[in-house]
């Protein structure tokens, strides 16, 4: 790590958490290729797709609980 870097990262660190949230989230942005870009859009439509044939009733949700519990069951017969 460079000299700059290792100065910039100990001025960063000294700052209060929520400014570190935002400058560390900004410089992930900026890492963000086109790539990314268009799965994230394509997530966000998914996600929409889904939620829509929820409010239509074509998909019955599952309670969390009851997720959780088969899935445990599941790691249970594995074993």
């Amino acid at each position: 790590m460079s000299i700059v870097i290792e100065s910039i990262l100990a001025q960063a660190l000294q700052m209060p958490v929520q400014d570190r949230a935002v400058m560390a989230a900004r410089l992930l942005s900026s890492l963000d290729t086109e790539d990314d870009r268009d799965v994230e859009i394509a997530w966000q439509h998914e996600a929409q797709r889904r939620l829509s044939q929820i409010d239509r009733g074509e998909v019955v949700c599952i309670p969390w609980e009851q997720v959780l519990h088969r899935l445990r069951e599941n790691s249970h017969e594995k074993t």
